[in-house]
């Protein structure tokens, strides 16, 4: 939308700009689509919603269903779900914010046919409904019946302030390069402030974000570890082959990173090969044909991109605070296999793993046995039947 027009347009009261978009929707032949239903044999019926980032809300409701006493739907906005991952149930945002017909069929569907809502990063799950106040709209379910929770996935929850005294390498550092830290700044305090009027159960998908939410549970990602599986060799070439494939280059750290590995690289000690959105089908393949995967630098933390490559059994280096990594190896009984590298370590960590293989080989092969105890979904559904769905 043009910048005049959208002055025009925001300045419009909601009731008007839900009226406006409706008619032009339905002149185009847009209907919406029905609410989702889920299977009303099963007790605990769940939905999930609507953000599915990096398809975590969909692997969510698998690994809940797996106990045979939960049907669980996840919805996802189209224009969130650019890289296609898996949802039970996509509409268009413009439809939950405008459609109020949408509306109101998603808040008689929820009333009727579900038992609990986890609510993903603060995001209004009814849309447009009271312009979009999640507070309201929790108190509607609430008093409706239903169950609500709310899970934190990153950037929604993580406040710049507490992050920068947090690693010296915080991508708020230099935010101006990304997004402003004083808007994350507002956009985060409103949530957590939401998050604390609402009172409700609270997760959060990774260990560092209990910086944050302190009272929150760690949920923890989920991935499908045999997707990732091979058995190709690891550290056998002379010269061994070191992957980044950031899906945001800012947030990962990138421009603090690959100086040092085009240096190594110009050296001969490595092939370092810088990889940009890669569709997430051919990652696998990526994963297998690599020795080092280069994850992230600055968060502190770990995701889904790290526990992809130690399923595949990979040498993963990033840097993970002491915080994060002693919440995870709690949960785990065992060691997070992601040697500690910082922007200032990872020539040394390099050379190293060049000088070390078979020491970097058995950490790597643990890579699998970590992900098993804690991202396979069996932990996250045992943390939601235990502070969610039991009660």
């Amino acid at each position: 939308m043009h910048p005049r027009l959208e002055s025009i347009w925001k300045r419009l009261p909601k009731p008007v700009q839900d009226t406006v978009a409706s008619t032009t929707d339905r002149l185009r032949g847009v209907t919406p689509p029905p609410p989702p239903h889920p299977d009303l044999s099963r007790p605990i019926r769940m939905l999930v919603g609507p953000v599915n980032y990096a398809g975590q809300g969909y692997r969510w409701s698998r690994a809940a269903e797996a106990d045979g006493t939960v049907s669980a739907v996840n919805y996802v906005h189209a224009e969130n779900n650019l890289l296609q991952y898996p949802a039970d149930y996509t509409v268009t945002w413009r439809t939950t914010e405008h459609s109020r017909k949408w509306q109101r069929g998603m808040a008689d569907t929820i009333a009727a046919d579900y038992t609990h809502v986890l609510i993903e990063a603060c995001f209004p799950i009814l849309g447009g409904m009271f312009s979009g106040d999640l507070r309201q709209q929790v108190a509607l379910l609430q008093d409706r019946g239903v169950r609500v929770g709310i899970v934190g996935h990153g950037t929604d929850v993580r406040l710049p302030s507490t992050h920068l005294t947090s690693t010296p390498w915080s991508h708020f550092t230099d935010s101006d390069e990304w997004v402003a830290a004083e808007l994350v700044e507002k956009a985060v305090s409103e949530n957590l402030l939401a998050i604390e009027d609402i009172a409700v159960p609270t997760f959060v998908s990774t260990a560092g974000l209990l910086v944050d939410l302190p009272c929150s549970h760690f949920l923890g990602v989920v991935i499908d570890p045999e997707h990732w599986a091979n058995e190709a060799p690891l550290l056998e070439r002379d010269r061994i082959r070191v992957i980044h494939a950031p899906t945001n280059p800012h947030v990962k750290g990138s421009p603090l990173i690959i100086p040092t590995a085009e240096r190594l690289h110009d050296e001969g000690l490595i092939e370092f090969i810088q990889l940009d959105r890669v569709p997430n089908d051919e990652m696998p393949g990526v994963m297998a044909s690599a020795d080092i995967i280069l994850d992230q630098f600055r968060v502190g933390d770990y995701g889904v991109a790290a526990c992809e490559s130690m399923a595949a059994g990979r040498v993963v280096l990033a840097h993970v605070t002491d915080q994060a990594r002693q919440e995870v190896e709690r949960h785990a009984g065992m060691k997070l296999p992601i040697p500690e590298t910082t922007p200032d370590t990872l020539e040394q960590v390099l050379r190293d793993i060049v000088a070390r293989r078979e020491e970097y080989r058995a950490i790597a092969g643990t890579g699998a046995e970590f992900v098993r105890r804690m991202h396979n979904g069996d932990f996250s559904r045992r943390v939601l039947a235990k502070h969610f769905l039991s009660e």
